[in-house]
């Protein structure tokens, strides 16, 4: 005659069940939210985030500006700011006489 489980171990077996479904589930998830994030970046890598046109990148002295092809939109990408505001007057003034 076969043992019946106690109440005890069947909910521990339906925990152990359910734990591991959730743990697939999530990986799922994340894996789903990395490949969107890929598309994304796909999508919109090198495009202007006011009109989505193409960006132009130029080096300026160690300092990599973007320039909107569309509405003419100047981009600065983490640091740069702050390395643009280190140059000097005359040479913050020729970065943007490149823009003109």
């Amino acid at each position: 005659m076969p043992i019946k489980p106690s109440e005890k171990e069947e909910e521990y077996f339906v925990r152990m069940e359910y734990e591991r479904k959730r743990k697939i589930e999530e990986e799922k998830q994340k894996r789903l939210a990395e490949e969107e994030k890929k598309r994304l970046k796909e999508l919109h890598y090198m495009r202007c985030p006011k009109c989505g046109m193409e960006l132009i990148e130029i080096d300026y002295k160690g300092i990599k500006v973007d320039k909107c092809s569309g509405c003419e939109g100047i981009w600065l990408d983490a640091g740069e700011l702050e390395a643009v505001s280190r140059l000097e007057k005359s040479g913050f003034d020729k970065l943007f006489n490149l823009f003109r």
